[in-house]
Order: C-alpha cells, then sequence, then structure tokens
C-alpha cells in the first residue's frame, strides 16, 4: 500500500491506483474530460491537471501514478487557472449552442426546446411543468408577451420563427383545464414566511416560486383583485380576465394567502418586517414619494437595491420588478420576480446565491449551414391561432408548430461535462476565440447523431471502438490542431459503430454524439418521426 498526500489530506492506495482515483477515495472531485472508467488514459483534456511535490509543472491526475509520501495540490489558485485556461482553448473553436437562441432572448430563460419537445409528444403535462418552471402564468403572457423570443429563433432567418408565443399560450389554457392535477407539489414547509406587497406580474412570480420551496407567503395589494397592470392596463380584447382570473387562482391553490383592499404604508410595512422574515416590494413603477412612504430609498428611476441580493436598505426588504427598474414587458417582470425569489430563499436558508453566467454560443449560421440544419426538421407551414392573440391554437396546430422547431440547444447540457466544467471555474468562453468550426450534422446512423464541431478530441469514442473491435470504428483525421474525429478510409458515418454505439454516447464528454431523436428502436422516443406530423398536417381542416 501506498500512502499520499492530497490538499494536506492522508490517503492509503494499492500501487499502480492514479491521483485522481486517490483524490476520489477522499471525495475530492478533480474535473475530467477525456476520462471514462475502462479506457486508458487519453491525458488530450489537461483539465485534471494537479501539482505534485511542488514541481514547475502540472501534471494530469488520470495518468499520474501515485507514490509513497507524494504530496498533492488539487485545488490552489495556481491550479484552478491552469484548469480553466485549458477548458477555455477548448472552447476557443467550439460549435455548438448550450442553449438555444430563443431562450437567451427571453427575459425569463424558460426553456422553449423542452416545452415543444413535450408538445410534439403530446405530454401536456411535461409541457405546463416545463413552462411553470420559469413562468407561472403562461396563458396570460401567452396573450400579451412581445414575442421577444420568436426574435432569437435561429428559424426566423430561415423560413418563418417558430410560433412560440402561441404555443406557450395553448400550454397555459391546458394547464388551466387541468387545474389542480397539474401542479407541482411545494417542498416540506420551511416555518419561514414572506410578505409581498404587490400583486402583479412580479410579485405573483415571486409567490409562486416561494410557495414552491416550502415557505409561507402573503401577498397584500391595494387593489380589489391580483394582476397589477396586466389587469388595468390591458384590454379584455387581448387579455381576457377570465384567463388572468384563473391563473392567480392557481398560485391561490397552491397555498399563497391574498389580502386585497390593502394599502401598505409606512406604519404597516413596520409591522411587515416584525411579522414576516421577509420582506418584498413589488408595487409596479415608484416615485420618491412611494418609496419614501415604505422606508425605502430612491435613486435614478426605483428603487435602490443591491444588484447581487436584491436587497434594499432596509433589513429583511428585498424589491424587485417594475419598483426597481420599470419596464413595458410583463415578462421581464416575471424574469425579475423568479430572480428575487431565488435571491429571497437564499437569504432564508442563510446561503448566498451564486449566478451561473457561462453559455457557449454558435452565433450567426452561413446560409449553407442553415440549409444542414434545418435538412431534417419538418419543412410545414407556421401556425398562428384563426382568431388571434385572444384564442389559442387546436392540438392538431400545436404539435404541428411545436414540430417546426429545430432545437438549437444541447440536447446533452444536463451530462455534458464541459458545461459542468466550464461553469465550475466560471470560464470566459471567448476568451481565445478564433474562428469557430463550421457547423455540420451526421445523422446517416440508424441510432447515433454527430456534430464534429462540438468535438474535443478527447478521444474515447476512438478508444472504446477498438477495445470492442468494432468493424469500422472511429478515428483520428488531421493533424494538430486541426485534429478531430471521423471514419477511416471517408466512410460514411452510419456505418462507424455497430457494437458500442450507446456506449460511445455515454462517455462523450459534450454534445458531439447524441442518441437520434427519432430512433424507432428506442423506446423513449423525443420526436415525432416526419410521418406521423406529415399525417396529421392532412388532417387539418381547412
Amino acid at each position: 500500500m501506498v500512502k499520499l498526500l492530497i490538499d494536506g489530506r492522508e490517503v492509503e492506495m494499492e500501487g499502480g491506483a492514479t491521483v485522481l482515483a486517490a483524490a476520489a477515495k477522499l471525495g475530492i472531485e478533480i474535473p475530467t474530460l477525456c476520462h471514462w472508467e475502462g479506457c486508458d488514459a487519453q491525458t488530450s483534456c489537461l483539465v485534471c491537471g494537479v501539482k505534485i511535490n511542488g514541481g514547475a509543472r502540472l501534471v494530469p491526475s488520470c495518468a499520474t501514478v501515485v507514490v509513497e509520501g507524494m504530496e498533492v495540490e488539487s485545488e490552489t489558485a495556481e491550479v484552478r487557472a491552469f484548469r480553466k485556461a485549458a477548458i477555455e482553448l477548448i472552447l476557443g473553436e467550439h460549435a455548438g449552442d448550450c442553449r438555444g437562441p430563443c431562450e437567451n432572448v427571453c427575459p425569463a430563460h424558460m426553456d422553449i426546446p423542452a416545452m415543444l419537445r413535450c408538445v410534439e409528444a403530446g405530454d401536456l403535462k411535461g409541457a405546463v411543468t416545463v413552462v411553470k418552471e420559469t413562468i407561472p402564468l403562461p396563458a396570460t403572457l401567452g396573450r400579451i408577451c412581445p414575442e421577444l423570443c420568436e426574435k432569437g429563433c435561429r428559424r426566423a432567418a430561415f423560413d418563418q420563427a417558430v410560433s412560440i408565443c402561441a404555443v406557450k399560450r395553448y400550454v397555459g389554457d391546458k394547464g388551466i383545464e387541468a387545474g389542480a392535477s397539474f401542479l407541482p407539489e411545494c417542498g416540506a414547509a420551511s416555518g419561514k414566511r414572506v410578505a409581498i406587497v404587490g400583486g402583479g406580474a412580479a410579485g405573483l412570480t415571486a409567490a409562486w416560486f416561494l410557495r414552491l420551496k416550502g415557505h409561507g407567503v402573503v401577498v397584500f395589494d391595494e387593489r380589489l383583485l391580483p394582476g397589477g397592470a396586466m389587469r388595468h392596463a390591458i384590454g379584455e380584447e387581448r387579455l381576457p380576465r377570465a384567463v388572468l382570473n384563473a391563473e392567480t387562482q392557481l398560485i391561490e391553490a397552491m397555498g399563497v394567502e391574498f389580502f386585497m383592499n390593502t394599502r401598505v404604508d409606512a406604519t404597516m410595512m413596520e409591522q411587515l418586517r416584525r411579522d414576516f422574515d421577509a420582506v418584498l416590494l413589488t408595487v409596479g413603477t415608484v416615485d420618491k414619494v412611494v418609496a419614501a412612504g415604505l422606508g425605502v430609498e430612491f435613486v435614478g428611476k426605483g428603487v435602490k437595491v443591491d444588484r447581487k441580493t436584491m436587497q434594499t436598505g432596509v433589513a429583511k426588504v428585498f424589491a424587485a420588478g417594475g419598483a426597481v427598474s420599470p419596464s413595458q414587458y410583463a415578462v421581464r417582470a416575471v424574469a425579475d420576480g423568479k430572480i428575487v425569489a431565488e435571491r429571497i430563499h437564499a437569504f432564508l436558508g442563510g446561503e448566498v446565491c451564486e449566478e451561473n453566467g457561462f453559455a457557449s454560443r454558435m452565433g450567426r449560421l452561413s446560409d449553407a449551414e442553415m440549409d444542414r440544419f434545418f435538412a431534417e426538421v419538418p419543412t410545414i407551414s407556421r401556425e398562428v391561432p384563426r382568431g388571434g392573440m385572444k384564442e389559442t391554437l387546436s392540438d392538431v396546430r400545436a404539435v404541428h408548430e411545436a414540430a417546426r422547431c429545430g432545437h438549437c440547444e444541447c440536447s446533452k447540457l444536463d451530462s455534458c461535462r464541459l458545461f459542468a466544467v466550464a461553469t465550475r471555474y466560471g470560464v470566459n468562453a471567448g476568451k481565445f476565440r478564433g474562428a469557430r468550426r463550421e457547423f455540420r450534422r451526421e445523422s446517416s446512423h440508424r441510432v447515433v447523431v454527430y456534430e464534429p464541431g462540438k468535438c474535443i478530441a478527447c478521444g474515447l469514442c476512438v478508444a472504446i471502438a477498438s477495445k470492442a473491435a468494432e468493424p469500422l470504428g472511429l478515428t483520428f483525421v488531421g493533424r494538430g490542431f486541426d485534429v478531430k474525429v471521423g471514419v477511416p478510409l471517408n466512410a460514411e458515418f452510419g456505418k462507424a459503430l455497430e457494437r458500442v454505439a450507446r456506449e460511445c454516447v455515454a462517455a462523450c464528454p459534450t454534445g458531439a454524439l447524441d442518441l437520434r431523436y427519432d430512433t424507432s428502436a428506442d423506446t423513449d422516443t423525443r420526436r415525432v418521426s416526419l410521418p406521423q406530423v406529415t399525417e396529421r398536417r392532412s388532417s387539418i381542416d381547412g
């Protein structure tokens, strides 16, 4: 047995073990991209670098064998800087979107592609769940949104944008029809209570998310009914009050209490601070007089807050929405409401809420890339409600519109190790950005899709295919910085992996290799096949 120190902690390992394995035994997570259990060390990514015995150079922990008395530094500032630089170099030519452009543009950052997948598959409860992870008022916002997400839709530059707002409206209406049966379960009661002053878009959103976390929530508003400017500044012809009422009632059904026709002044603010663990101001646009009446500082065009915590200068008092930054868009208030709910939740638990700012973006595609990108996407026409914004899509039309999505997002984001380490080390994705790789998609394989632009040449798929004695397998093509993974003899990718396709997908540290959406052999099919879409399209009346 061999004894060594990692970050000052002793560990005992069998001879021949690696530093990476020794660290894992201590519960120290050294990041890796090119390591996979059962494969020889590839040492291509350098992300697992550590310093040994105070040496001048860092070495890959995945290939460094432990030695008696070895002293390893795995988390110093120097090591972190080295890993960060290694990740940024990898991202320098990466051609892939972590999230779809539509989601990036949406102020609430709703997972639009996931919603569209659920609608396309007929999973209405899943669609409602996805939408309400960011927007608790989808039927309302689906009628009044300025369609910012559609301006970001990549398909808009190809033919016509996906009717995202119309589909969101459809999903919201289905959520209303389902009532309490589609409501998520709230977390265990925290014993904490939050008072929200103002029942508009930001206040209702914050109430929803704080209640989901298990906190008691009480909304106070001077009006007779909640909704704020959505109710009082938007006409019935655009936003039927029955829709707004139904969605606010669902928030109430979650256990949120409402005290309407109640004006909060300075005296009542003091009482709320005594009786509640936190107070949130979402009263819409304020002036100096209103701010002074609530006991908070006014600066610029709204209440002064710490932008990281959303706290005012008054203990336990937070502010968000139009009270901080006036906006004509309800979706921006909804986005603010979710953010401030996260900040309050962290405050109530004595935590610091950290922001995740990393995202890889492919940017604008050339005409040739666009043609390749949408080559396998149904070429059906854009669907819009026949009765305008007041009405919603039919079931058939909603499915058809969802099928028009090109799914720009990374389908493996939840398991993408490159995204995980980039987030962990707070990298700058554009630090070493040169000319990105050209977008290509190899989809001739019956199970796997390959996007070379996302490949980091880790070598795992090559090793797995070789170990399984694949007839063709995969190999490295090119030299130096131009090296990439391809099929030997320029053969078709569809013939490359006959035995270990799924194993290669599982090992791939990015979204370069992934399962097809329309694989008929899969029991978890994630995409309606084109023949089905065509058949449904022909059944539309008129």
